[in-house]
């Protein structure tokens, strides 16, 4: 299945279903996901996908628990992710960045997700999905797109990384403040998340994204550092900088790190 795009329209997905490689994941709240969901398709909490401890819940977990995790829904090498939730991408975002990380690089996005599935009339579901786990190792993979606290700050002054801020602007100003300092990593470019959702075409990622991120001066021609407060909302800026072919990584320890660092610069 090499040949299925990253972004995925839900009628191109709609024919693939049949096809054993195919593995759709949603990550959409549980009780949604019970109410009806792709046919076959797993659910998968959220939470599996992130430290959750204390003061930066959004990085990595152990490898250890990313075996087990992907074990459970039954990765192999061969199997081909598609990733759908229900908020506009944040979440599945953040699983196919996962997949990246580790080196898995068969994967792509429902489009839209679950309310682009819907809209568009296709079957649903309300069948818990059988899954046979696999045996699959994992690693952390040597070209994975994650960058650290420690590099920003030491490239911060070499003009060679752009820091996409994908937090609210009254968060990214200082005026909403969710971490012991306020306000923005030094020369940080803020784009909400939400600003590359569609609501007019079911949150499908905005058809013109190239050309209003280059209004606001990102453009690709530096690598990019995407980060929220949690690495979640980032997930899905991460993955739209993907599908635009831009050198794109994600800051997991994101604001919630930054913000807590003694030394950490940050501008407001």
């Amino acid at each position: 299945m090499s040949d299925v795009p990253l972004i995925l329209e839900p009628e191109q997905l709609a024919p693939l279903l049949e096809h054993e490689e195919i593995k759709v994941v949603d990550l959409s709240a549980p009780a949604n996901y019970l109410a009806g969901h792709i046919p076959g398709a797993i659910g998968l909490p959220f939470q599996a996908l992130l430290a959750g401890t204390p003061p930066a819940p959004g990085k990595l977990p152990s490898l250890e628990r990313l075996t087990e995790v992907f074990r459970a829904i039954g990765l192999t090498p061969e199997t081909h992710i598609v990733a759908c939730d229900d908020e506009g991408g944040g979440w599945a975002g953040r699983l196919l960045w996962t997949l990246d990380v580790i080196g898995h690089k068969k994967y792509s996005y429902l489009n839209g997700g679950m309310h682009a599935w819907k809209s568009a009339g296709l079957p649903l579901s309300s069948e818990d999905s059988a899954v046979t786990p696999s045996e699959i190792e994992l690693s952390i993979a040597a070209d994975a797109p994650v960058i650290e606290a420690q590099e920003i700050q030491q490239r911060l002054d070499n003009n060679d990384l752009q820091i996409w801020d994908a937090r609210s602007p009254e968060e990214h100003s200082g005026e909403k403040v969710l971490a012991m300092k306020g306000g923005h990593i030094p020369g940080a470019i803020n784009c909400e998340w939400t600003q590359l959702m569609d609501p007019q075409r079911d949150l499908r990622i905005r058809l013109d994204a190239k050309e209003f991120l280059a209004a606001l001066g990102i453009d690709g021609s530096k690598e990019i550092a995407t980060h929220c407060q949690s690495h979640h909302r980032s997930a899905f800026t991460w993955l739209v900088g993907k599908s635009l072919g831009f050198p794109i990584k994600a800051y997991p320890g994101s604001w919630s790190e930054w913000g807590n660092l003694p030394d950490t610069p940050v501008e407001n």
